[in-house]
């Protein structure tokens, strides 16, 4: 094994590595990707994810770089409302992250089989959100993935944020096209180069979803939904309340400079918003507040908040050559 690092709880680096991949117990697969699958494993009794990415796959979708990004921002971050890294590791065919598990599944699930959220839920999601955003930009990481999808619940129904494969440390600006259509902010799609304030969007996105059951800018084809961004007219189901959605039109701001939540006081404009009137925010990074969803789970370790998925032998993967191993060195 080579590129062994292990984290503490307040996220500092180990010199000696607590994983191998030996020592884990592999049960199944709970997610699939373009390049890998995530697997739920035990080690010494204690339930975790393990993410295994084909070096194959990666180098031929091009993604060398974004996993490098996702393994150097989940080193550095440790928040109740990310799903925290605790090890890192790669062999002659594969990249592993060891991840902590979080059972209750995907949020947009839960909103599927809802249709939509009353406000109070989705405040409570939002406002989760809010901190942990506040929390990756105070570290100059944009998240650029923010989705249902990549919300999960864990045993008590607080969030955690998952999939960091489009994040990145940002000092100024970066060009790159990427995340989910119906979430990207008008300057990602106009090639403007963009900053923090992408995610500011994105919770505009997700709220407005949270409340209505289906996005504001959707289509049949991603170059529907981008000339809808880019058009900015937004159709407002009747029951959605008029703060809620005076909130969504500050954070849907073409202008990156006047959006809420990119201006000067940052998060903090977001937080003051009247429509997070009755949080109590001291209380929220301190999963204090009480969820509206609590998932139904036998135990601790038990994955059927997950759909099933075929399983395969990813262990027989052939080495990569020195070439393309090169490419993940540093790993």
């Amino acid at each position: 094994m080579s590129g062994d690092t292990s984290s503490d709880e307040d996220g500092s680096q180990d010199d000696v590595p607590r994983y191998e991949i030996d020592d884990l117990e592999i049960i199944k697969t709970i997610g699939t990707g373009t390049f890998g699958r995530v697997v739920l494993c035990r080690h010494q009794e204690r339930p975790l994810a393990l993410k295994v990415l084909s070096m194959v796959d990666v180098i031929r979708l091009k993604q060398v770089e974004h996993v490098r990004n996702e393994i150097s921002v989940l080193k550095e971050v440790n928040h109740p409302f990310i799903v925290n890294m605790l090890w890192s590791s790669r062999d002659e065919a594969r990249v592993y992250m060891l991840m902590e598990f979080v059972p209750g599944g995907e949020l947009f699930s839960y909103l599927r089989a809802a249709g939509r959220f009353t406000g109070p839920t989705s405040c409570f999601y939002a406002a989760e959100i809010v901190c942990a955003l506040e929390y990756l930009h105070s570290r100059h990481i944009v998240y650029r993935d923010l989705k249902p999808e990549n919300l999960l619940l864990d045993t008590q129904g607080h969030l955690k944020i998952t999939d960091f494969g489009f994040s990145k440390k940002l000092t100024d600006r970066t060009w790159t096209l990427c995340g989910t259509p119906e979430y990207l902010a008008p300057e990602i799609i106009q090639s403007k180069g963009h900053n923090k304030a992408v995610d500011w969007w994105a919770l505009g996105v997700l709220i407005y979803e949270m409340l209505s059951g289906f996005p504001p800018f959707f289509d049949d084809n991603p170059f529907g939904i981008y000339e809808k961004i880019l058009g900015g007219r937004i159709e407002w189901p009747k029951h959605i309340d008029p703060i809620a959605k005076d909130l969504v039109k500050k954070l849907l701001v073409a202008d990156r400079t006047k959006r809420l939540g990119n201006m000067r006081q940052g998060a903090e404009d977001v937080k003051r918003h009247r429509w997070f009137k009755l949080v109590d925010w001291p209380l929220v990074p301190q999963r204090a507040l009480t969820p509206p969803i609590r998932p139904r789970l036998k135990a601790p370790g038990d994955p059927s908040c997950f759909d099933d998925y075929p399983e395969t032998d990813w262990r027989s993967q052939p080495p990569v050559p020195p070439d393309q191993l090169a490419l993940f060195q540093d790993f």
